[in-house]
């Protein structure tokens, strides 16, 4: 008999988590202005908003924290944060950050002018509010195939090369500060990138004399698609994986939250000196010191131990068979997400089940506040809300998938809990048809209006 898949971990610590009733639910998300980001975590019984900072922390990170050095300037958590980050990525320079939007605004505050164009694939929201904000151009060159959530492709976050170069044919290379390229692609459904795309969007780089940047909150995440989908790669280490993606970037950013399962943190690294000591002017202003950047000594330590953690097959074998396993559940149920299933999260098509729900009224938005409803299951839509207003026009964006991204915290859940979230949704679904109407916005801000945006519910 073959042994049944079992997690890498067992539980140490536990915290209770409490359901509520559907009338309080109803309360607090009118309280809340139909805002998911509103709700105050105690009315949440299991929460899917972000893997962001919200992952559980090994022994091993606990006990690193324990020894972090307080030190203002040159702090050994420093020095052990740049080992991890050299072993497992090959860059030698980089700034600590406290997090991946200000590991961006460190970098694009020395890159990015107005009038720029930085070509990638699917920006993820801080990004593209970064670039947006310094009224440059982010330009989407995702592949087509993207678009179709059934479409089955072992590597659907890839760039599209054709749509790349034209880009980078159309403008001088002085427009171009980077190409941005987001691994594993977040807003596509967390979907991978193959090695061969990387390696072919490096020679178009260099072939126009633009640098490339790796957003890389996800990049365990990829190199396991890579060893475990791409031919060539199936006996090598993660590690080894790693650092052959990374040789390929000038630069970059990292959110620690995801794939360095820590709280707190972030980085950006450098392929050359120069362009490290350019961005130090702005990490001591916007973070702290060059040798902290708004991380405490404790957060660096676990965040170097994070790093290895999260790049042990094991781990990111039961951390990705996690949201496969929720995947299969909702192919059981006949809900439509975006295949396959992603690396950090599934990506519920919410187009193809509120077909009644007109997409001025924010669908992926409208099936979140349904599934929170029905049992106290928060998500975050990836559709209109999160696509902004054309900084030019004004007028609302509204992309081809209008998603409800469930993102599976590290080491947090259970598969019961995977089954709960399943059945929640298939009640949803169930009565789709009643469905017919969802909100407005009363308030918003000009650039990432999801996270505080206001809206009302249409009679």
């Amino acid at each position: 008999m073959e042994l049944p898949f079992a997690e890498s971990y067992k539980i140490k610590m536990v915290e209770t988590i409490r359901k509520s009733t559907r009338e309080e639910r109803e309360q607090w998300i009118k309280e809340a202005h139909y805002n998911l980001f509103n709700l105050k975590s105690d009315y949440v019984f299991i929460d899917l908003l972000t893997d962001s900072g919200t992952g559980a922390m090994s022994d091993k990170q606990w006990s690193a924290m324990m020894e972090g050095d307080e030190s203002y300037a040159g702090a050994r958590s420093y020095y052990n944060m740049k080992e991890s980050i050299r072993d497992i990525t090959g860059f030698e320079f980089f700034l600590p950050t406290h997090q991946g939007r200000a590991a961006e605004n460190v970098l694009f505050s020395s890159l990015v002018k107005e009038g720029d164009i930085l070509p990638g694939n699917s920006h993820f929201d801080t990004t593209k509010g970064h670039i947006e904000f310094r009224k440059a151009h982010a330009v989407d060159c995702t592949i087509a195939e993207a678009k179709d959530t059934n479409a089955i492709l072992p590597f659907k976050g890839n760039i599209d090369l054709t749509l790349l170069e034209d880009v980078l044919r159309k403008h001088p290379k002085e427009k171009i500060p980077c190409i941005v390229l987001t691994i594993t692609n977040n807003t596509a459904g967390g979907q991978p990138v193959s090695m061969e795309n990387i390696k072919g969007t490096s020679a178009l780089a260099k072939k126009y004399g633009v640098k490339l940047l790796f957003d890389s909150a996800r990049f365990a995440e990829n190199a396991y698609f890579i060893k475990t989908r791409e031919e060539g790669y199936a006996n090598v280490s993660i590690t080894d994986i790693c650092r052959e993606m990374f040789s390929h970037a000038d630069f970059m950013t990292m959110s620690s939250k995801k794939d360095a399962i820590v709280n707190m943190g972030g980085f950006i690294g450098f392929r050359n000196e120069e362009d490290w000591k350019a961005c130090q002017m702005f990490n001591i202003m916007y973070e702290g010191y060059i040798t902290y950047g708004g991380m405490s000594g404790r957060d660096m330590n676990a965040l170097a131990q994070g790093l290895r953690e999260g790049t042990q097959f094991d781990y990111l074998e039961t951390r990705i068979g996690q949201v496969a396993y929720l995947g299969k559940k909702l192919d059981e149920y006949g809900i439509p997400y975006q295949k396959p299933a992603g690396g950090h999260a599934i990506f519920v098509d919410a187009k193809k089940i509120l077909t009644n729900v007109p997409k001025e009224q924010f669908v992926a938005q409208t099936l979140g506040i349904e599934l929170y409803l029905e049992g106290g299951v928060r998500g975050v839509e990836i559709g209109a809300l999160l696509a902004d207003r054309d900084p030019e026009t004004r007028e609302n964006r509204y992309p081809a998938l209008e998603l409800l991204r469930l993102a599976i915290p590290r080491r947090v859940y259970t598969n019961d809990h995977m089954d709960y979230i399943a059945a929640a949704l298939k009640n949803v679904f169930d009565r789709r048809e009643t469905i017919k109407t969802g909100y407005l916005i009363k308030k918003e801000l000009p650039i990432m209006r999801h996270f505080t945006v206001e809206l009302e519910k249409i009679k």
